[in-house]
């Protein structure tokens, strides 16, 4: 009997035995946790709860694969270190082979004790009972996935409409003359063109037989219409992901360090359901234009690298630990540097941040660290132009923002 195209994919990876789960936890801080590190009001009350979602792939003969996004700001330095840990025990695999990442939603928590534990008392840069608590229940939740097998492996994109725009708008001596953030009122500049973005939402979904296992969506944009009211919410990133009921959605923030939704965004209430309904659509369409994805094998690959630290007046481990102690300086500030001092000693010490990637056929995901600027992203399509890349940014939040000096 002649098979089909999707027959003869089915065959190849049933044969192959891929099999992958899905898991899902609730990690919403109680009522007064530190929110953003501590640069917003902390949490007063709650408008929608906050998710760690993913998936766990477990290619026959291999350790199992895990991917994972938080509805928080950022996971770092030894905290992550310990994310990794818990996770990767309950899966049972190595830390190497999970990827951890944070949707970087401003109105969630952070979870960072290396930095924590630099502040004196009374400045609260992150909730320490409360994360060890978070990361243990999603290690539950990754012991109790159920496998299936993987049948079929699906990939798709579709263009986001009125969502990002760049940051950073050029003045003709080609330095930053306005910056666009995540809203913009106010100015002429908010009307700016959009600039350099990654317009694409790409999507993969796993199958077994009619029914999709999970989908994995990437877009660059920062994730908040509005925030810094004490309102817990996942904003129209994950209320978009949430609406998404054909299928268990997971979704990771590319390399959204310089674009946010300024040029569409007022930061007015109202314009939360307006994005997210653009973001709605877009996670519909790039499934829906989703096709095979033949594969013939699954591969991780793991490379540890040294970033360089900031350099300049400010930034030695001197002025850091002065500034921390200044009482006269705003708590934020000092809670911001001891996030400098926390990763400023990891790197002295010997730090390395794993770069990893997940590549099934023609489709490949590059995990990165920090808030990463985009043109890495499109770097990295460009250089596999006939092949459908995702990138996923905001991994290890030690290192913070990753500039690019790449023009694309």
């Amino acid at each position: 009997m002649a098979l089909s195209r999707r027959g003869l994919l089915s065959l190849a990876l049933a044969q192959r035995d891929l099999r992958a789960g899905t898991f899902v936890a609730d990690v919403t801080p109680p009522l007064g946790a530190p929110l953003c590190y501590g640069l917003v009001p902390a949490g007063a009350s709650v408008a929608d709860k906050l998710w760690a979602k993913g998936v766990v792939l477990l290619p026959a003969g291999e350790r199992p694969i895990v991917l994972c996004a938080v509805d928080w700001l950022g996971i770092g330095n030894s905290s992550r270190d310990r994310w990794l840990a818990v996770l990767a025990k309950a899966a049972g695999t190595i830390p190497e082979r999970v990827a951890l990442h944070t949707v970087h939603q401003h109105d969630a928590p952070g979870d960072d004790m290396t930095a924590h534990a630099l502040l004196p008392t009374g400045i609260a840069l992150c909730d320490n009972d409360f994360a060890r608590g978070a990361a243990l229940r999603v290690a539950e939740a990754v012991k109790r996935s159920k496998p299936l097998t993987v049948t079929g492996v699906t990939g798709g994109a579709a263009a986001v409409e009125g969502v990002a725009s760049n940051r950073r708008i050029l003045g003709a001596d080609g330095k930053v003359a306005f910056g666009r953030m995540t809203a913009c009122r106010n100015s002429p500049m908010c009307a700016e063109p959009e600039g350099v973005i990654d317009p694409l939402l790409r999507s993969v979904s796993f199958w077994s037989g009619a029914k999709r296992i999970a989908t994995l969506s990437y877009y660059a944009t920062h994730p908040m219409s509005y925030y810094g009211k004490g309102v817990i919410s996942a904003d129209f990133v994950g209320q978009a992901r949430d609406s998404q009921t054909d299928t268990f959605q997971v979704h990771f923030t590319g390399g959204a360090g310089n674009i946010g939704a300024g040029k569409y965004n007022d930061g007015s209430p109202a314009m939360r359901p307006v994005l997210m309904g653009r973001m709605a659509s877009a996670m519909a369409r790039a499934k829906a234009a989703e096709k095979p994805i033949p594969i013939d094998a699954v591969r991780w690959m793991s490379e540890p690298v040294r970033l360089p630290l900031r350099e300049g007046q400010g930034f030695g481990e001197a002025e850091i630990m002065a500034s921390i102690g200044d009482v006269s300086l705003d708590p934020k500030q000092r809670a911001n540097n001891a996030r400098y001092l926390a990763y400023y000693r990891l790197v002295k010490a010997g730090r390395r941040v794993d770069l990893t990637a997940l590549r099934l056929g023609s489709f490949s995901v590059i995990h990165m660290p920090g808030e990463l600027f985009v043109e890495y992203q499109l770097a990295a399509a460009m250089e596999r132009a006939s092949e459908l890349v995702a990138t996923a940014a905001y991994g290890d939040y030690g290192p913070m923002y990753i500039l690019s000096l790449i023009h694309i």
